[in-house]
């Protein structure tokens, strides 16, 4: 038998019923499971085992005997469906001859270049992606200023002193020195922005305050 490929990226889902194969691509992980292929040997043996426990050592003794018939042909078999399963999956791979690896050709390969994605990226999804990165990295630096600023006026506010006596409000309503009212910056809860006096939805979100 000549030799068989798809040697490191497959799983063997086979069983003493019949042998099935998983391949897997090497770039994204996705599966192609082989068409499951029943072993006539492995079935017989189940079925006599299974009489077995119900006419007695006669039908025991038979199964077990199918049973090792199976095992001796079973490395050959094995090798014929695994054989069958690859020459099933092959055509939905291809072999990247630059780092040698299977990968999808649905997904992961660059037909234009022959090569995979890895290997050989194409220039419109690479961008795609710089260009998503690039968005978030815009929003977190956004939300990150706008944090920053939301802190400091709050920090602010907490440090302002009362207006008759001087004490530090820490933030409060009222002075706990004097009992003078004090006005307290207020943010809005839902992007914390500062609110004007009074008011009762945010200007800059809509949101309505509490």
């Amino acid at each position: 038998m000549p030799p068989i490929e798809f040697t490191q990226n497959y799983q063997d889902l086979s069983t003493d019923v019949g042998f099935q194969f998983k391949f897997n691509c090497e770039r994204c992980g996705d599966g192609f499971m082989s068409t499951f292929d029943r072993n006539l040997l492995g079935t017989a043996g189940g079925l006599l085992r299974s009489a077995s426990g119900f006419l007695g050592d006669m039908f025991g003794k038979a199964a077990d005997s199918a049973y090792e018939v199976q095992r001796a042909v079973g490395g050959a078999a094995h090798d014929a469906a695994l054989k069958a399963a690859v020459e099933e999956i092959k055509p939905l791979f291809k072999k990247c001859r630059r780092c040698g690896n299977w990968l999808c050709e649905k997904t992961c390969w660059n037909g234009q270049a022959g090569m995979c994605k890895n290997c050989a990226p194409l220039a419109e999804e690479e961008e795609t992606a710089i260009r998503a990165s690039s968005v978030s990295q815009s929003v977190s630096n956004d939300f990150a200023v706008e944090e920053e600023a939301r802190v400091q006026a709050k920090t602010k506010a907490v440090k302002a002193p009362c207006p008759k006596c001087g004490a530090q409000t820490l933030g409060q309503k009222f002075c706990p020195e004097c009992g003078t009212k004090v006005e307290t910056a207020r943010f809005c809860e839902g992007c914390g922005k500062k609110l004007a006096p009074k008011a009762k939805f945010c200007g800059d979100c809509g949101a309505k305050v509490s």
